[in-house]
């Protein structure tokens, strides 16, 4: 049977619309594996195995290997890190507390601290598809260059000067002329602090007395409560502690003779009301950039990560009751370092 010619030109006028809108525009469509949402689909994080191994501080330090511990706890939860913490009692234990880790295949192993710098070169060498992060250490300065470790490094100094500014400002202000601080060994990281101390105390206050000691201990807290003690006696008003547990001790002695007690690492403002401030290193963030470099596949090794003022690497933790009316003053200082206007800042002790 013959159809109508209208019939069919209504037929063809059909099928040319279906064709037309079926086509669309390149606007319309949505992106290639986006959900209907029109977001696109992120592929998952690899996952990487970390393990950390402390020094011989342990993780209660409540400052440098705590904190490095803490970087690591958020690696797990954010980062999907599957993570291992070996404790170090002794010195004698970095060799085996690294080689374990080595040995299990983790994806990467974390040293927290100078003193296991001739451990994690040892290690590093015997295993060389391993990757190794150690704080307080450069990997460029080691003897055999291995390039699989990468040096974790902190601008000590500039936190330490903020510390030492605050404090002669406080000094200042009591009329009194002499603050101090209270290492653990002395080692580039712990004279660094106490460097910048020392000037910026000196820029803050020309006349500022400084007095140092070195406990020789990063545990006992009873070295450091000992010394704070001797030198509150010969004037001090402040007391800065850079011997991580030990130095727990020396804050406890500022305590207990009512004078300001400046932290160190973390910041230590929880422990009371004469808790000045504190001089911060980010060790957990330091933690995490090295673990994030190792999912992404960016980890250079045989080079260091400098942490500092600029990249919020260090600093200066919160102002205590009597540090609050110096806020305006350390903000200043902290723009002159970041700008480049005060260089210089020493990193070693006379």
């Amino acid at each position: 049977m013959r159809r109508p010619l209208h019939l069919l030109a209504l037929l063809l006028l059909v099928a040319f619309s279906l064709a037309i809108t079926a086509c669309g525009s390149d606007d319309d469509e949505e992106p290639s594996g986006s959900s209907s949402g029109g977001t696109a689909q992120e592929e998952p994080a690899k996952a990487v195995k970390v393990g950390l191994v402390t020094d011989i501080g342990g993780l209660n330090d409540r400052s440098f290997n705590q904190l490095a511990n803490e970087g690591l706890e958020r690696s797990k939860s954010e980062l999907g890190a599957d993570t291992r913490v070996l404790i170090s009692n002794k010195n004698s234990d970095y060799v085996p507390n690294l080689s374990t880790l080595a040995q299990q295949k983790y994806d990467l192993v974390i040293a927290v601290g100078f003193l296991m710098a001739e451990a994690v070169e040892t290690v590093a060498g015997k295993f060389p598809d391993t990757k190794f992060a150690v704080i307080d250490v450069s990997a460029e300065g080691m003897k055999s260059k291995p390039s699989n470790v990468a040096g974790l490094l902190f601008k000590e100094a500039e936190a330490g000067y903020l510390a030492g500014y605050v404090a002669a400002l406080y000094a200042k202000d009591e009329g009194a002329d002499t603050i101090s601080s209270v290492g653990g060994e002395k080692i580039p990281p712990v004279d660094a602090y106490i460097a910048g101390y020392q000037a910026g105390a000196k820029e803050a206050f020309p006349e500022i007395k400084t007095l140092n000691g070195y406990s020789q201990d990063f545990v006992d807290q009873a070295k450091c409560k000992e010394l704070g003690l001797n030198q509150i006696a010969e004037g001090s008003v402040v007391v800065f502690q850079v011997a991580g547990q030990c130095g727990l001790g020396a804050l406890d002695a500022a305590k207990e003779k009512n004078v300001q007690g400046i932290g160190v690492d973390a910041d230590q403002g929880y422990l009371g009301e004469h808790i000045l401030t504190s001089a911060q290193k980010k060790v957990d963030v330091a933690v995490e950039t090295a673990i994030k470099s190792v999912q992404d596949d960016s980890f250079e090794g045989g080079k260091d990560v400098i942490f500092d003022l600029n990249n919020d690497g260090v600093g200066l933790g919160a102002l205590g009751p009597a540090g609050t009316k110096y806020e305006d003053q350390a903000n200043e200082i902290i723009e002159k370092i970041k700008s480049g206007e005060i260089t210089d800042i020493p990193t070693t002790v006379e």
